[in-house]
């Protein structure tokens, strides 16, 4: 039996493959047009194709999204938004709450991928972290979108939290901008993911619910850069204490 459901999911997760490839080709072409339109429209543009993407994509291997409201938001208002990041199915679920202009902070290594990698620089906002040079590019570029009253996404922990805990230690580059640019920030939590692809491999994808917790925004009103770490603190603590709620952990 367990070897004929580790079949399944094998057929399973090349379909899913297969219908993802189809669909980055189908939207690259839209996704290159809209840059003609320039970098704020354009950009906007290309994440409601995104959107339009990851709403199919997830219809034909069912997987369902679904957002939980634990406090009210507003989209009208600009955010510095950070989540959880544990998954590369992590993606589609950013895009799908682009509700409102959002720009995502993003690996520079994933535009080797083809393809997917001219739809990915084309959309988000790259960053090296070993390289100076371009951090520093990437958080102008950053403050830039908020100037333009585009919302920014980020994951304050860098890269895939492989360990047994909640959440790996945040980097300060969020909270040094919210406080720089006097930008609340929402903190959303990815709760399903694992769940939905491991980060051992491709053919550990699973349909399902996908689910994105919205908390409670931060506010940062009257901060200084002297108080980074106690925001950077106190949004941390947020984030575990909601991650425990919708996941198990094992004890320490």
């Amino acid at each position: 039996m367990k070897l004929t459901l580790r079949l399944l999911q094998y057929v399973y997760c090349v379909y899913a493959l297969l219908i993802f490839i189809v669909l980055m080709f189908l939207v690259c072409p839209f996704i290159m047009l809209s840059l003609l339109f320039g970098k704020i429209k354009g950009g906007n543009i290309i994440y409601q194709i995104c959107r339009l993407w990851a709403i199919t994509w997830y219809f034909l291997i069912r997987v369902k999204h679904r957002e939980i409201y634990e406090a009210p938001h507003d989209r009208s208002r600009q955010y510095i938004f950070v989540c959880n990041h544990i998954s590369y199915m992590d993606i589609p679920p950013i895009v799908l709450i682009a509700h409102q202009p959002m720009r995502i902070l993003g690996k520079y290594e994933m535009i080797k991928v083809p393809v997917f990698g001219w739809i990915y620089k084309a959309a988000v906002i790259l960053v090296d972290r070993r390289d100076s040079e371009t951090r520093s590019r990437s958080v102008r570029a950053l403050k830039s979108a908020l100037r333009h009253h585009i919302s920014i996404f980020i994951f304050p922990e860098g890269t895939f939290n492989e360990t047994r805990n909640p959440l790996k230690e945040f980097y300060d580059g969020a909270f040094r901008i919210a406080i720089e640019t006097k930008t609340p920030i929402k903190p959303v939590l990815l709760v399903d993911t694992l769940d939905r692809l491991h980060y051992r491999g491709i053919f550990e994808l699973t349909p399902g619910i996908n689910r994105v917790i919205y908390l409670e925004e931060v506010p940062v009103a009257g901060l200084t850069l002297k108080d980074i770490q106690s925001l950077k603190q106190k949004v941390y603590t947020l984030m575990e204490s909601g991650l425990m709620r919708y996941r198990n952990y094992p004890s320490a």
